[in-house]
């Protein structure tokens, strides 16, 4: 619950903050993350698709010097899976839009997640685990980075 808190609370002050930036400029700052972007893999029969991230708004933070404040739409389509990754130091906020998510961060256990509802990532945690559970429909999430300027949003786990 105390989680929740936080993470609504830290969602609402930045995208408060965003909106600010942008009300000054007119345009929103161009969502410039090459390293948020990627092109779906091609499912095989041993490997099942995975998600694609689409930037939406890239924004310094004005009140919290050398920090960024970035928001993707990830989609997962159905029965899509996530390789293993970690999001560096950035701070991760993750809301379900449509679907049902099943996730888990090294070292908890598994959790389940409806449009609605959302997690919080420490910065350096390790995400094991992040599924679309349907056969026929794809998930969506609204997911916010708080990071330093240029850091790489997304690594995944390097193939053995």
């Amino acid at each position: 619950m105390i989680g929740m808190r936080i993470a609504s609370s830290v969602l609402a002050v930045a995208a408060l903050a965003g909106a600010t930036a942008c009300a000054a400029s007119d345009q929103p700052a161009p969502a410039t993350t090459p390293t948020a972007t990627t092109a779906p893999m091609p499912a095989t029969a041993s490997q099942p698709p995975t998600e694609t991230l689409t930037p939406l708004l890239q924004q310094a933070l004005p009140n919290v010097q050398g920090k960024t404040f970035t928001s993707v739409i990830v989609t997962l389509p159905p029965g899509a899976r996530a390789a293993p990754h970690r999001h560096g130091d950035a701070f991760v906020y993750a809301y379900v839009l449509d679907g049902t998510v099943r996730s888990q961060l090294e070292g908890q256990p598994i959790s389940t997640f409806h449009p609605g509802q959302n997690w919080i990532e420490q910065p350096g945690a390790h995400h094991v685990l992040t599924e679309n559970t349907s056969s026929s429909a794809q998930a969506r999430l609204l997911v916010v980075f708080v990071a330093d300027p240029g850091a790489e949003l997304k690594v995944d786990d390097a193939h053995s």
